[in-house]
């Protein structure tokens, strides 16, 4: 991630904790830097062991929940809940976007789609102010395709052989 980045959002967390008359504490600073090193999505678990082996730096994991709650009321991340895991992903100076979830390995991909762009840039709401968006495409990915189609071969080799034996046992 750019520095320039980085250095805005450290700005933004630091406006917040002296208004609200809040502590500067390292921990803070240090996953925020985390997040935003970490291109992508991930868990709080794989934040946990980046910060702890890749930056010498283990935070309890209440600290990094209480934290990432922070940065999700300030905007600086964004949570997904996908087929049964929570993902979180820095969102400042983040395009809007849009999300295939294979709904029988659970993989992740974001896409870019500036028709879909477009259109919601488009859109008229009345009384609202669009910020961005996430948009998530729910499907079957290209290689579990294949494992059902292998799948679905294997079964009628097995059915085929099992129906010639029950003919050939009525012989």
């Amino acid at each position: 991630m750019k520095e320039s980045v980085i250095a805005a959002v450290e700005r933004l967390l630091d406006n917040y904790l002296e208004m609200n008359n809040h502590r500067k504490t390292p921990e803070r600073y240090t996953i925020l830097r985390a997040i935003y090193s970490i291109n992508g999505h991930f868990t709080l678990d794989e934040l946990k062991s980046r910060l702890a082996q890749e930056m010498d730096f283990p935070v309890s994991r209440a600290t990094l929940y209480n934290t990432l709650n922070l940065f999700l009321s300030l905007r600086l991340v964004v949570r997904h809940r996908f087929q049964g895991s929570t993902k979180y992903e820095a969102c400042y100076d983040n395009q809007s976007h849009c999300h295939q979830i294979c709904t029988i390995c659970g993989k992740v991909t974001e896409i870019k789609s500036p028709e879909i762009i477009a259109a919601v840039d488009n859109m008229h709401l009345k009384r609202f102010r669009k910020d961005g968006f996430t948009l998530y495409v729910y499907g079957v990915c290209s290689t579990c395709q294949i494992k059902l189609t292998k799948r679905k071969k294997t079964v009628k080799v097995i059915k085929g052989k099992n129906k010639n034996k029950t003919e050939n046992e009525q012989r």
